[in-house]
């Protein structure tokens, strides 16, 4: 880890996400993975520890702090404790929704919906996947047709994160078919309104306790004032701001690795095997060697993608690369770590057991590898031909 990324500020910060981490959410996470769910509670005692909406502005109940630095301190502390599910949920209210908001939301729709989401009383999710419409957005079939001063929205989402628990949800919708790119709007549909509904809490094999839901419209009058941004520009609002979602899910899965070799380095320390500690037998030595050296090199660019970031310059291709390369990373990370744990590794009472089913999932969401691939690639093109 780079001894100037971080400042004293930041470790300031992490002294009191770790003790709340330690406090509020490590010895509940068994429970909550039990239980399919994460305690809706959490969201609030998250939002008076500061931890929540760390970019909205004061005058809305924020930090007003939008350094990506603070967000990947949770990410790091969270995955300490192998609590990916929970790091999923605020990567996309924190990371993902709050960016549109605060980008594009009217004066009016600030003062509606931030102070709810800085205080975690307000969970936001957003609506983009569908049944047959993935990384092809195009391909989406939800509809919104002009009533007057509404729209009547129409269609299904699935694999939504935060849709079962969440009060608002950031839905992108077809809203002219003949105007191709510039046919999708950004709606915020909210809890109450008449025909959305939410279907069953999707099983999952892994990220157990973070909800994931389909969600259903029908005939849902969306008043204009939940419109967020212009008419037509929802593609283009999204796709100028993929980069800050993948460098999120690129900075968790660095975040989780670093975990997960941790807990496997300190345990071939402490276990002994054929007369020695299993961390001396040259073997394993050799494992550790290349886990570390891999890790390292990762966190130089992710550190770097996100000083991008914060400048305002991170680019779609140098966001995709962080995000496929440390996710793919991840896994290769957490398997061997599970391997290095032997037997125990495969039991539920040691964190590497879930961080294997968790870690699956972060080469799909949020673009597949093929994707990002595909992204940079294009990127190689564009430049090569002049």
């Amino acid at each position: 880890m780079r001894s100037d990324f971080y400042d004293d500020e930041h470790e300031a910060f992490r002294e009191s996400v770790r003790e709340f981490v330690a406090r509020h959410i490590a010895p509940h996470l068994a429970q909550w993975e039990a239980d399919g769910l994460t305690d809706r509670d959490l969201y609030r005692r998250m939002g008076e520890a500061g931890m929540v909406g760390l970019a909205i502005p004061e005058e809305y109940g924020g930090m007003g702090v939008d350094d990506y630095r603070f967000r990947l301190v949770i990410s790091e502390e969270l995955s300490r404790v192998g609590a990916a599910s929970v790091n999923a949920t605020f990567g996309v209210h924190d990371d993902i929704v709050l960016a549109y908001l605060l980008d594009l939301a009217t004066p009016e729709q600030r003062e509606r919906w931030l102070p709810a989401m800085a205080s975690g009383d307000s969970i936001a999710a957003i609506g983009m996947t569908e049944p047959d419409a993935g990384s092809d957005l195009q391909g989406i079939r939800t509809a919104a047709v002009r009533d007057g001063d509404d729209w009547i929205l129409n269609g299904s989402k699935t694999f939504i994160t935060n849709g079962f628990h969440a009060d608002k949800v950031l839905v992108f919708a077809r809203t002219d078919p003949e105007a191709g790119s510039r046919g999708f709007t950004l709606l915020l549909v909210e809890n109450g309104m008449a025909g959305f509904e939410r279907g069953r809490k999707l099983d999952k094999i892994g990220l157990r306790s973070q909800d994931t839901a389909e969600l259903f419209f029908r005939d849902v009058r969306v008043p204009d004032a939940n419109r967020v941004g212009e008419v037509g520009m929802g593609l283009i609002a999204m796709m100028e701001r993929l980069p800050r979602e993948r460098l999120s899910i690129g900075a968790a899965a660095l975040s989780s690795a670093e975990a997960a070799y941790a807990w496997g380095r300190d345990y071939v320390f402490q276990r002994k095997a054929f007369g020695g500690l299993v961390g001396d037998l040259p073997t394993v030595r050799f494992a550790l060697a290349e886990l570390e050296t891999e890790l390292d090199i990762a966190r130089a660019y992710v550190e770097r993608c996100i000083l991008a970031l914060n400048e305002g310059h991170l680019t779609t291709a140098d966001a995709s690369k962080a995000k496929w390369w440390t996710t793919e990373l991840e896994q290769r990370v957490i398997t061997r770590s599970l391997q290095l744990h032997g037997g125990y590794g495969f039991m539920e009472e040691y964190p590497i057991a879930r961080a294997f089913r968790d870690s699956r999932v972060q080469s799909i969401y949020g673009g597949t590898t093929e994707i990002m691939k595909e992204i940079i690639g294009r990127d190689i093109a564009k430049r090569a031909k002049g």
